[in-house]
């Protein structure tokens, strides 16, 4: 009777980073900007910057997935700054806390004339 010592995880996952095959793959995606804006139904928000009970601003939520969402603004919003983001439900009007995880200005047609910001936000 032989015993077979099953791969390792790390062992079942090598990566031949030096495939030709490989590097032309990541060679096409160079400059790509991925920011989750599609195959949802943007919904009007207010962002309130900090937990301040200041006034709120202006967004679009365009994408929200468990702990993670994406908001479209007219204006920066830095890096690890906290966020209140407010939405009208059915239910009333619902407020959820997170801190901006990363932003940058949009790069899709027609962000740059619109002056449109895109922002990663994780909630808490």
């Amino acid at each position: 009777m032989s015993f077979h010592k099953p791969p390792s995880k790390w062992e079942s996952n090598k990566v031949d980073w030096s495939d030709p095959d490989l590097k032309a793959l990541l060679d096409r995606s160079v400059g790509w900007t991925l920011d989750n804006r599609s195959g949802f139904d943007a919904q009007r928000v207010e962002v309130h910057i900090g937990w301040s009970a200041g006034g709120g601003r202006p967004a679009l939520l365009v994408w929200e997935r468990g702990q993670a969402l994406v908001l479209e603004t007219q204006f920066p919003i830095p890096k690890d700054e906290k966020v209140r983001i407010d939405r009208m439900t059915t239910a009333g009007l619902r407020s959820v806390w997170g801190v901006v995880a990363d932003g940058r200005k949009g790069t899709r047609e027609g962000d740059l004339e619109n002056n449109i910001h895109v922002h990663w936000v994780h909630m808490q």
